[in-house]
């Protein structure tokens, strides 16, 4: 997210650690994430005593702190994407090459589960559970579908700045989308497949994952639409 992208093409193969590395590095930086997301979540839920509100911007704002600092952390060994969706319109746009897509998205997958795993483990939760939190509805769908568009522009625009600028604009997009949207943000297909594995306040019914999925690909088509209509106007 942070090194391909801000520079504005494929990053350098000379200059860049294996790409061995640069999964490892996807993998413990989106484990990171979902340990910030599901256990400020049981930890919100805790202490809120039924406030659902006061849980929620507990979570939304230990979610954005959390994500700035692992951006700027692992932004320099394999870009700090931490998630499918951005790496996908990373290739599309030719920012990354797609023989790493399978590696860096395998990654992020897995990480998220050891994620879930872990915070689970800390607060006494099962290593795993299927989550009864229902999250259905075209207002969810669309929801999803407005969060990632939000991010991935978010991400290209901020990315004309800096590497600093796009972990900033990126902590405090989420932080605001966990209120703004319907959904609250998932935005991430590695994300909301693990969060159907925790039946906490972060969690998602399975049942309700496919819509989630179709709504965020449905951001991302209409983010990479808008890129290429830009392009041609200003060609």
């Amino acid at each position: 997210m942070l090194r391909a992208v801000a520079a504005g093409r494929p990053s350098d193969e000379a200059s860049s650690p294996p790409l061995t590395q640069r999964a490892a590095a996807e993998g413990l930086g989106t484990a990171f994430l979902l340990v910030a997301v599901v256990g400020s979540g049981i930890m919100g839920e805790r202490l809120a005593a039924g406030n659902a509100g006061l849980a929620l911007l507990a979570n939304s704002l230990a979610t954005g702190a959390a994500l700035i600092a692992l951006l700027l952390a692992f932004g320099p060994v394999s870009g700090a994407q931490f998630n499918p969706a951005v790496t996908v319109a990373d290739a599309i746009l030719h920012r990354r090459p797609w023989r790493e897509v399978p590696a860096y998205i395998a990654a992020q997958v897995l990480g998220a589960f050891a994620g879930v795993a872990i915070a689970h483990g800390m607060f006494g939760e099962p290593l795993f559970s299927f989550s009864r939190r229902v999250r259905s509805g075209a207002g969810q769908v669309l929801g999803e579908a407005v969060a990632t568009f939000g991010l991935l522009a978010v991400i290209f625009l901020a990315s004309r700045r800096s590497p600093e600028a796009v972990a900033v604009a990126v902590g405090a997009y989420i932080t605001a989308a966990y209120w703004f949207t319907s959904s609250t943000s998932f935005a991430n297909p590695a994300v909301t497949l693990a969060r159907a594995a925790t039946d906490t306040f972060t969690g998602i019914r399975p049942a309700d994952v496919p819509g989630f999925l179709l709504g965020q690909a449905a951001g991302a088509c209409s983010f990479l639409l808008s890129v290429r209509w830009s392009s041609r106007r200003r060609s």
